[in-house]
């Protein structure tokens, strides 16, 4: 799945977190902003309330199963900047995306 391609399942999955702007950066990939205020997710930047900074190539192993987001994060391949609370409810919203 490209990221363009991710963006569009985001949006027509509806998979953001409501009220809330969380952008995932992907380094040179870009980024991806699931902007719950708004109601859409794109790939522009901007202000969030959480930033989760990951490779793209780890991105990949995560949404495939090959990598836990708890083991990511432990081994720094996935950072979170802001609040947490928010990353946390992030594997609903990527529950969506599978579904």
């Amino acid at each position: 799945m490209t990221k363009s391609e991710m963006t569009a399942a985001l949006n027509e999955k509806q998979a953001w977190l409501p009220g809330k702007r969380v952008k995932i950066d992907f380094g040179d990939e870009g980024v991806v902003m699931l902007d719950g205020a708004a109601g859409h997710a794109s790939e522009e930047d901007g202000p969030a309330d959480t930033t989760i900074k990951i490779a793209w190539t780890d991105w990949e192993a995560l949404a495939s199963g090959q990598l836990d987001g708890m083991t990511a994060f432990m081994q720094g391949k996935l950072r979170v900047e802001g609040d947490m609370s928010n990353a946390m409810q992030l594997q609903g919203v990527f529950a969506k995306l599978r579904s």
